[in-house]
């Protein structure tokens, strides 16, 4: 007999981590497997689900290779993904189609039909508005991204498949299908389809004048439970996908920003956290349902029964080195090379190292897929700015680190501003905090403590298995702050708050002044 286990699943945009994690929280071994992502026109972004379960098959598999645990070790399945995402699947669970996932913008016109009205006020009919912020604390997103923009672009483009499919999943919401053949949702996952009450934190459920006025019956979303119920047992085709032992309790589990704030450790109101991952978004728990529809954000329910999270994202951040390293620096072509990419993010903190703060005046702006918060405007774009002959490479790495931080220095400002308080220290997390570079150019823009989470590649899945644990009986959301080490504590420099602030003020001109251009530019996107 090994160590009394959870076997947690984190279901990322380009990567599946999968993990056995012991009931107080240690994670016992990590697996990583990758997965294709097809960006297609129009805005189009979609994954194969079947490519997501064999990556979790073949990441469980190196998991018992490990040794640390055996299949009867494991006792409960938590999980967690990619938010803002959606599956058709039929009555039995089974992908009808590829994802679309949180990258996806073709329901844009759709949602924008089915918010709008006279008056106006950003965008939206000020009844709908006032409808939808009063029961959900938002509304659906003009970018089109949010999970009921998709549902909208299938009935309007695909109606064949709108027709076959019984029901619509978050990916996690998927997974959990997969795995037990049950068809639901937690009151976390659902929330971007904008169609629940969620005035009453401990009652959230479907809202009918919502429904109809999206036009989605019901009977076509699943059941809604709490992310600390169980959903079911693991039923015997995964069970022998997965080499366990079938009736293995399941978790409702909880989408990745919610499952992050947990396993950040975290969980106390107004304790915040910055994850900088692919995507990147800055959020702590609250005991108010609140929305700023200015910069898109709002109180959500939390994975923590009874508790609200403020929610936001933003687009690209981890993705911006990504872009660094496949398209420019790295790419595999007759000019440049694939060597040494696999070590990329390690050289380029040794090469942002050797510019000066400010990178010589360079600024780049992190827009590369549109932008969410702190401004919603999907037709942004990115880029470089003041290049010159004396720019080298160091400059441009350094750039993307400091435009990454001047985006998140921009949501702070409107998340001080939400929560009506100085936030701070911020936990950092994600596979950009084991930079510590990075960590350090975050502390001098924010001008906040940055505690650099132990194992920041571990938080997922942590929240997950924790999740999954207090479901099970065996844990509390009250013990995180005490389990999960800080490794590093970084403090804002005095040397670099002035030149800073001035850059920060030109990062936000750029896009005040060049808005017009990008729309011009991408609006027939």
């Amino acid at each position: 007999m090994g160590v009394p286990s959870i076997l947690a699943i984190d279901l990322g945009t380009s990567a599946v981590k999968v993990a056995l994690v012991a009931l107080d929280g240690r994670v016992l071994a990590l697996r990583t497997q990758e997965y294709p992502l097809s960006l297609l026109p129009g805005g189009g972004a979609e994954q194969n689900p079947e490519d997501w379960w064999q990556a979790i098959r073949k990441g469980v598999a190196a998991l018992w290779q490990a040794g640390v645990a055996e299949a009867d070790d494991v006792k409960g399945i938590g999980c967690t993904a990619q938010w803002s995402g959606t599956v058709p699947v039929d009555s039995e669970g089974r992908a009808l189609a590829p994802a679309i996932i949180w990258m996806d913008a073709r329901g844009q016109r759709y949602v924008k039909s089915a918010t709008g009205g006279w008056p106006s006020v950003s965008g939206y009919g000020a009844f709908r508005l006032v409808r939808w912020l009063r029961r959900t604390g938002g509304i659906p997103a003009g970018s089109g991204k949010d999970s009921i923009a998709h549902i909208l672009y299938i009935r309007e483009e695909r109606p064949e498949l709108y027709r076959r499919a019984a029901c619509f999943l978050e990916p996690k919401d998927y997974l959990n299908a997969r795995l037990t053949g049950r068809l639901s949702a937690s009151v976390d996952s659902i929330a971007l389809h904008w169609v629940t009450d969620n005035r009453d934190i401990s009652n959230v459920r479907y809202d009918d004048g919502l429904l109809r006025a999206v036009g989605v019956p019901r009977d076509r979303l699943p059941e809604i439970m709490r992310s600390t119920d169980i959903v079911g047992e693991l039923r015997e085709e995964a069970a022998r996908d997965l080499s366990l032992p079938p009736g293995i309790p399941v978790a409702g589990g909880s989408p990745d920003i919610q499952s992050a704030a947990v396993g950040s450790g975290a969980t106390g109101d107004f304790e915040a956290h910055l994850y900088l991952g692919t995507s990147s978004w800055l959020t702590c728990h609250v005991p108010f349902k609140r929305t700023d529809i200015v910069h898109n954000m709002a109180t959500l329910p939390s994975a923590i029964p009874g508790r609200y999270f403020v929610a936001n994202e933003q687009e690209t951040a981890g993705a911006c080195l990504g872009f660094l390293r496949d398209n420019l620096l790295y790419r595999d072509d007759a000019v440049g090379s694939p060597a040494g990419r696999e070590d990329a993010y390690r050289r380029f903190d040794e090469i942002a190292a050797e510019a000066p703060p400010g990178a010589g005046g360079v600024v780049f702006t992190p827009w590369l897929y549109g932008e969410r918060t702190p401004i919603e405007d999907h037709l942004v774009r990115g880029g470089f700015h003041n290049l010159s002959l004396d720019v080298d490479r160091s400059h441009l790495v350094r750039a993307v680190f400091e435009g990454v931080a001047f985006n998140s220095r921009w949501l702070l400002e409107a998340m001080d501003a939400f929560t009506r308080r100085r936030l701070g220290p911020i936990r950092c997390i994600g596979g950009g905090a084991r930079s510590e570079i990075w960590c350090q150019i975050q502390a001098d823009v924010l001008g906040r403590d940055i505690a650099q989470v132990e194992s920041p590649l571990e938080a997922n899945v942590r929240g997950a298995a924790t999740i999954a644990a207090v479901a099970l009986g065996v844990a509390r959301f009250d013990e995180m702050a005490a389990r999960v080490a800080v490794r590093k504590v970084f403090t804002p420099s005095e040397e670099t708050k002035a030149a800073y602030a001035a850059a920060f003020q030109t990062f936000k001109e750029i896009y005040r002044r060049n808005r017009g251009i990008y729309a011009r530019l991408n609006g027939g996107r």
